[in-house]
């Protein structure tokens, strides 16, 4: 198994799992370590197995392959541009049906950091959640009273009120969405160091430094799964 582009590589234990399903004597040895940068033509995996495994498990193991290393890639690229700035790279959930843990595993493997996997891992508040706390007049304070002890919060703020409110409540972790570097810049200086700005909305390899560098604490980019392109990938069979 080769590459035809550059790319960090993920993704060979579950190409091997293909072939091991297909037959439990296949063999794959991989020439190189989950995570590594490769060039070109380099050969990633060995595969050993009769013709009808190989030429069954070929595009399987290929798609995954392929996918995981784009993830894990494009999540590289993000965590080197925002190197030296203390902020870290995190996903989000929108992720492929089916595949959450894989591709939250290839975005671990490029060096960023897993969101929380589903809504029991932690209270996410959101414009829908103001939306309806606005409707029947409650307060943040009050309504983040219910939330378990020791079970992560995040509000998301959309404006300066919104800040102060969370704010008053004692929120330890601001999402800011949409907002530009300068915008998160300030609140970040209005919230202070005991409270960890994360930043979200569009954000792009090439625009996660203004947002690290403007005081983000975490860098969100849902495009390292929801839009990470598959890298070029090909299995030459070679018989014996």
């Amino acid at each position: 198994m080769r590459t035809q582009e550059r790319c960090v590589v993920a993704g060979l234990p579950v190409a091997r799992e293909v072939f091991m399903l297909l037959d439990p004597a296949a063999e794959l040895d991989q020439q190189v370590a989950e995570g590594e940068w490769v060039e070109p033509g380099a050969c990633v995996a060995t595969v050993r197995a009769p013709a009808r495994t190989l030429l069954a498990g070929e595009r399987t193991a290929l798609n995954f392959l392929q996918r995981l290393s784009g993830i894990a890639t494009l999540t590289r690229e993000a965590v080197d541009t925002v190197r030296g700035t203390g902020a870290i790279v995190t996903d989000t959930r929108k992720t492929t049906p089916g595949l959450r843990a894989l591709e939250k595993y290839a975005v671990r493997v490029g060096g960023g950091e897993n969101h929380r996997y589903s809504l029991g891992d932690a209270v996410l508040w959101k414009d829908n959640h103001w939306a309806l706390l606005r409707a029947e007049g409650g307060t943040l304070r009050d309504a983040l009273a219910a939330v378990p002890r020791g079970l992560p919060v995040t509000v998301e703020v959309e404006d300066e009120a919104q800040l102060e409110e969370a704010l008053a409540a004692g929120v330890a972790r601001v999402l800011v969405d949409n907002q530009p570097p300068d915008v998160v810049a300030a609140w970040a200086c209005r919230c202070g160091p005991g409270v960890a700005i994360e930043a979200s909305g569009g954000i792009t390899v090439e625009t996660a430094v203004a947002y690290a560098r403007a005081g983000a604490r975490y860098v969100s980019i849902g495009a390292l799964t929801h839009s990470a392109r598959a890298v070029a990938m090909s299995l030459a069979i070679r018989p014996r």
